[in-house]
């Protein structure tokens, strides 16, 4: 009957009951007919009721009612998805119509790559399209802490549980191993963040391609930087480090774990190292034998992708299917074919496919916990800030008295300024957009004291053939004071206020950078007084469209100079600088690009 419970007693499913003929009936026949049919029909209600009852109480653990059958919509990442799929595949063979006529379960698995999943439910980005599953596997449960942050992802629930492991490894190719040892020593977080420090460019940084995965599409690239800032934490260094570093990977990240081995092969001076998960390896060197990357596993010990389980069935006989689900992921059949894709077992233990032959270590590596929720959503924006791209426009003070000493340095101030803008110009990418302007007193006729001497745009844009980096870099080198120049700084920032505003691109951080010996403004012919241009600047400064002042002074000892320059920083939420000597120039330009962590409510004054 089609796997139908027979209740059709109670539908008129029998044939019509038809009195016996005449030579067959008795008279006390008459009497017994009625009670007869009156106990039969009590009886047929009872059982009715009974199958109804027992109906319900058996199909209440995720079984169809009424010999239907659920079907349970799995999305699981990418690269968990075919052995997910495999585990499917045999689930829905027993999980047919059961005896009681309550229906089974049919599970269809499709791959979702888990950023693209918490863009859809969170709204927080792009997306390739709604998200309408029962069951959501992502690589981590970083993304779950992330999408529960957000108020559209508050109502996700907590995962029921892991079906995986796979650590977070460094990736080089065979041949180079033994090269990046020598340089690295053991493989260590530290080592990868000292060779991706900006501030630290000739260090051995200079012979290591750094390939990190982007951390804000990939779970592995977000588990790597989160090991590496625990390791520079421990170490007692500053934020400065932290965003030399991030600003240094996030130039070379790549989009994904493909894009990532594809540019790992490509021949370069430099000796690659890329950041995966032990799976990804597995997988690469599955589809290119022999194996000819080699996972590295950090000194220090790892972070492991952990692949939750997540029900987001909204309806109960779907959430009961899904938990069923949830509990065959965990046995041992399906366990043994999570180690067969590459995989270890949320124990940490691996099969047959972790091996040397593949690339990888068998032993089970030290773990490192995963920060809270509140440290890695803030890692996760610092990274999002600092790819944003800069506007930047530079003044050089030329006035006389940058003709004087540098303090702590056998060159004059002028010659200092110039190796200080020289040196940080080495820390922003091609794409920020930069120019500069020189000011004293009447350099572009009376009264104008600024003259423009390289446009603002595209460091790695060409002016005349010449990319714009190198003209800043030659002008900075050649750049000399004026000696009967006097400062007429004022005038100079209202005017560059004024054009950085006009210009203003919400896509940028939009910076003006000063550089100066710190004695502020001295303009005997007039022009804008300090008072004015303060008023000015706290008038017109825009929070929803900031144009910061970061002001580094050289050989700032005059009390009121130093107090002029931080409240014009602190008018438009920037910040000023007084470096002492030429060994912290660099750190100047560490935290001030760290502003973009903070922008525009920073701290102004140092």
């Amino acid at each position: 009957m089609g796997g139908r419970h027979r209740t059709d007693e109670l539908e008129g499913g029998y044939s019509p009951y038809h009195e016996p003929s005449g030579r067959r009936r008795a008279s006390r026949g008459k009497v017994l007919v009625p009670l007869a049919g009156a106990v039969a029909l009590a009886v047929l209600l009872g059982v009715a009721a009974y199958v109804i009852m027992s109906r319900d109480k058996t199909c209440a653990d995720g079984q169809a009612p009424g010999g239907g059958t659920v079907s349970l919509r799995v999305v699981a990442s990418p690269d968990i998805e075919p052995a997910i799929a495999k585990i499917a595949e045999s689930y829905n063979k027993s999980s047919s119509t059961t005896p009681t006529g309550c229906g089974g379960v049919t599970v269809t698995v499709s791959d979702g790559d888990p950023a693209d999943v918490v863009n859809s439910i969170a709204g927080s980005g792009a997306t390739n399209g709604k998200f309408d599953a029962d069951v959501w596997i992502p690589d981590s449960s970083l993304w779950v802490s992330k999408l529960r942050s957000s108020p559209k992802g508050e109502g996700v629930p907590t995962p029921t549980g892991s079906v995986a492991r796979s650590p977070v490894v460094l990736a080089a190719p065979k041949p180079v191993v033994e090269k990046l040892k020598s340089a690295f020593g053991e493989p260590s977080w530290s080592g990868l963040m000292s060779a991706a420090n900006a501030a630290t460019p000739d260090g051995i940084g200079r012979n290591i391609r750094i390939l990190p995965l982007d951390p804000t599409l990939n779970a592995a690239g977000l588990g790597a930087i989160l090991a590496g800032a625990g390791v520079l934490k421990a170490a007692g260094s500053g934020e400065d480090q932290l965003v030399g570093v991030l600003r240094q990977l996030s130039e070379s990240a790549v989009s994904s774990p493909a894009n990532m081995f594809a540019t790992m092969s490509k021949q370069s001076s430099r000796a690659p190292i890329g950041i995966a998960s032990e799976q990804g390896v597995w997988s690469f060197n599955t589809e290119n034998k022999p194996a000819s990357v080699i996972a590295l596993y950090p000194a220090e010990g790892t972070i492991s992708l952990d692949y939750p389980v997540v029900v987001t069935a909204k309806q109960q006989a779907a959430r009961d299917a899904a938990k069923k689900f949830a509990t065959a992921l965990s046995s041992a059949s399906a366990r043994k074919t999570i180690r067969e894709y590459g995989f270890r077992t949320p124990d940490g233990k691996g099969g047959g496919a972790i091996s040397q032959a593949n690339g990888l270590n068998p032993a089970t590596p030290r773990s490192i916990k995963i920060p809270d929720a509140a440290s890695v959503t803030k890692l996760s924006q610092a990274w999002s800030r600092l790819k944003l791209g800069g506007r930047l426009l530079a003044l050089m003070d030329i006035s006389g008295t940058m003709a004087l000493p540098a303090v702590g340095a056998p060159v004059t101030r002028m010659q200092l300024i110039g190796q200080t803008a020289i040196e940080g110009l080495k820390l922003f990418p091609d794409k920020t957009e930069a120019g500069t302007w020189i000011f004293s007193t009447n350099l572009n006729g009376k009264g104008v004291d600024y003259r423009e001497a390289v446009p603002v745009g595209p460091l790695g844009a060409t002016i005349n053939g010449v990319p714009r980096r190198d003209v800043l870099t030659r002008s900075f080198a050649r750049i000399k004071a004026k000696p009967t120049g006097d400062t007429g700084l004022n005038d100079t920032l209202a005017a560059a206020y004024d054009k950085m505003k006009a210009e203003y691109e919400a896509d940028k951080i939009n910076t003006i950078l000063v550089f100066t010996d710190g004695v502020g403004n001295d303009d005997p012919e007039g022009g804008i007084s300090n008072s004015e241009i303060l008023k000015k600047l706290r008038e017109e400064f825009d929070e929803t469209q900031p144009i910061s002042i970061i002001i580094v002074a050289l050989g700032a000892n005059d009390a009121a100079g130093r107090k002029q320059m931080q409240a014009i920083a602190e008018a438009t939420q920037g910040q000023a600088f007084f470096p002492r000597n030429a060994l912290e120039i660099r750190k100047v330009f560490l935290e001030g690009i760290s502003r973009r962590l903070c922008a525009p409510n920073c701290n102004g004054g140092q």
